[in-house]
């Protein structure tokens, strides 16, 4: 069976990218076509026969791919997958919109409906002036986003929230299934280290993470905060942080483990489409603090591993720590829990949907 893998664009490494590299040990002979390559960006590609498109040729696409939203559909609409039995999309942008003829099959991982387009809007668009200009190429785009949806023959949502998401905007059913999350490393206590107890951030430094609620409430309680991560909301976030925050970029996975496997607990007052990083802190038989909301429904159990915040600001989250108790959580209850989101896992159900897909859509 010859199979082919699309993405929205290689240009950066995160959860999303370790779906890719997980189909890559299912698939390894498949090429990943997407709309830019950045090599200097992801590295982790290598090991792919990456296959971009004519945005390829400008150097300055690489950087600026959010500007480049109203060119993505003709560009997935332009790839050829003719000699291919199946393709898999992975996206949360236009990737889905690949064209696919009989006998080609269409599966869609889709890791949340767009989010620009869709959940986000009011975010990405909250400028008053800014909203008014895009509205009819956003407009365009959702209605090309809608019909771009109807095309696989089976999509699959990462999570049940995003699985709602997909009913509520492309009005389709999805299958379910959880990214792989494993994370099997030697530990490496880091040179400099604080020696009392910490509560531990890991994600990219954005504003829709919600860092600074995390922060404000280590700011109020004098809780020692660790913030591992980077992102163009690095400097705000360090400018309201008080003395107990301490920020260290990027960590190696071996100085991340030992982060994991010390802290009290995982803090995470995002809304996210699943959340890797609570799977991976679990690994290590440690709890999480979560919003109630997104991904994080379906990896954290309330009481056992880990509790849940029910409003996305920083005094719903300070009475939560003023009454967490990290001895409460049972170390293997929560290294239990996270193996529910292992490869062997992942591909058992992988396969179950791929054989569904090529018999059932024969």
């Amino acid at each position: 069976m010859k199979v082919a893998l699309v993405y929205d664009r290689v240009n950066k490494f995160g959860g999303e990218e370790k779906v890719l590299i997980a189909l890559h040990t299912l698939f390894p002979k498949a090429p990943l076509y997407t709309s830019v390559y950045s090599r200097k960006n992801a590295d982790w590609a290598k090991i792919f026969k990456v296959r971009s498109s004519f945005l390829q040729r400008f150097t300055f696409t690489h950087t600026i791919h959010e500007k480049l939203a109203p060119f993505m559909p003709f560009v997935f609409e332009s790839f050829d997958f003719s000699a291919y039995d199946l393709v898999i999309s992975v996206t949360s942008e236009s990737a889905k919109g690949i064209v696919t003829h009989p006998p080609t099959r269409h599966l869609c991982i889709c890791l949340t409906p767009t989010r620009y387009l869709w959940s986000g809007y009011k975010e990405y668009f909250s400028n008053t002036l800014y909203r008014a200009l895009s509205y009819p190429v956003v407009m365009y785009l959702r209605h090309w986003d809608i019909q771009a949806a109807s095309r696989p023959d089976i999509i699959v949502g990462i999570s049940t929230a995003v699985q709602k998401r997909i009913q509520k905007y492309y009005k389709r059913s999805s299958e379910l299934i959880f990214p792989p999350v494993e994370f099997n490393t030697r530990i490496k206590k880091p040179k400099e280290v604080k020696k009392e107890p910490f509560f531990l951030v890991v994600s990219r430094l954005v504003r829709y993470k919600r860092i600074d609620i995390a922060i404000r409430a280590a700011n109020k309680l004098g809780k020692t905060l660790i913030v591992i991560g980077a992102g163009h909301e690095e400097e705000n976030l360090k400018k309201i942080a008080g003395p107990t925050v301490t920020f260290l970029g990027f960590v190696n996975d071996e100085e991340l483990a030992w982060y994991y496997k010390n802290c009290e607990a995982l803090l995470f007052p995002g809304r996210e489409d699943f959340g890797i990083v609570m799977v991976e802190v679990q690994l290590f038989g440690k709890p999480v603090i979560a919003y109630r909301g997104g991904g994080a429904l379906d990896i954290v159990k309330e009481g056992e591993t880990g509790e849940f915040f029910d409003k996305q600001n920083a005094p719903a989250l300070i009475d939560m720590l003023k009454s967490f108790k990290p001895y409460r959580y049972n170390k293997k209850n929560c290294v239990s829990n996270a193996r529910n989101f292992s490869h062997k896992v992942f591909n058992a159900k992988m396969k179950e949907i791929v054989d569904d897909i090529m018999k059932t859509h024969a």
